[in-house]
């Protein structure tokens, strides 16, 4: 443990650094797997409508990215205490709000089960498939135990884990059982106007035009194809996709770590003072399949006892 390091707060929060999640979620390809993710919630009409009648991000789009980015690195990186306390802050805020269905003018709540796990499912899927294919040294094995830790954060927001996908199956079956449902509407196409080019100060639209861009029609480039067929836009085939995922996973993965690591809020250097430098994430340290077995006590620590409903991980 590191000097700075306090033995009485080494919690290692809800996943640990012995997690797929652990390991993963400090590659910098996530962020092109978080603008996918935007891409494909934007397809599901009463997710899409729910955020447009109480978000503000035309206003404050750089200010929710980041925020949402906390939320990822809090609950994967920072203490028990911490995650918990940030998915009963997104409990309360998502119990207070409505929207109003755009085909049929019902009000519902935002934190209806279904719109939930459709967020939840497009954020794990966009986050996995984009690391898997630029290249990230990822297993089958591996890929399943994401998506089976990831039923900690469905948790956090208030939906039943035993009601989550818990492998990559269950998650292509999800979408396949779903896929009737979406549809490009007026709130999509907005979303798809902002993400290809949001609004910024004038100083940064050089930049915008460089970079964001390119980004972001990466990220459109590898949804789906029956997303690029509901949103009207065609995309790169997928070979080419993956190459291009591949190229800019390897050039990203070249910063060094402590470098990207030092951008805010810095959750990844807050887990290694806490834990030591042992702690660090890294490729290599993923679990090798014949350690993808249940943790002692885990899921007892998180499910009040109850193991039979809720299991982390494998």
């Amino acid at each position: 443990m590191s000097d700075d390091a306090d033995p009485g707060d080494a919690d290692p929060g809800l996943f640990g650094p012995g997690s797929v999640t652990w390991q993963v979620h400090s590659d910098p390809v996530m962020w092109i797997g978080g603008i996918r993710a935007l891409y494909l919630q934007a397809l599901h009409p009463r997710a899409v409508r729910g955020v447009m009648e109480n978000s503000d991000f035309r206003r404050d789009a750089w200010g929710r990215l980041i925020r949402t980015a906390g939320f990822v690195g809090t609950i994967t990186y920072g203490t028990t205490e911490a995650a918990e306390k940030a998915g009963a802050r997104i409990r309360k805020i998502h119990s207070m709000l409505g929207a109003t269905d755009p085909q049929t003018g019902e009000r519902y709540g935002v934190d209806e089960p279904e719109l939930l796990l459709w967020v939840h499912c497009a954020e794990v899927d966009s986050y996995l498939s984009v690391l898997r294919r630029s290249g990230y040294p990822i297993s089958q094995a591996q890929a399943d135990r994401y998506v089976d830790e990831h039923r900690q954060g469905a948790r956090l927001v208030g939906l039943d884990p035993a009601e989550v996908p818990s492998s990559t199956a269950e998650l292509a079956a999800y979408f396949e059982r779903v896929r009737p449902e979406l549809a490009v509407g007026a709130d999509a196409r907005e979303v798809d106007d902002f993400l290809r080019r949001p609004p910024i100060h004038a100083l940064l639209v050089p930049a915008r035009e460089l970079i964001w861009r390119r980004v972001a029609a990466l990220a459109y480039a590898s949804l789906p194809p029956y997303a690029h067929e509901l949103y009207g836009r065609a995309a790169p085939a997928p070979e080419t996709v993956t190459r291009q995922l591949t190229v800019t996973g390897n050039v990203l993965r070249c910063i060094p770590g402590r470098m990207r690591w030092r951008l805010p809020p810095g959750h990844i250097l807050k887990a290694m003072t806490r834990l030591g430098p042992d702690a660090r994430p890294a490729p290599y340290k993923l679990p090798a399949p014949a350690a993808i077995l249940d943790e002692p006590g885990r899921a007892q620590r998180h499910n009040g006892g109850d193991s039979t409903r809720w299991r982390t991980p494998g």
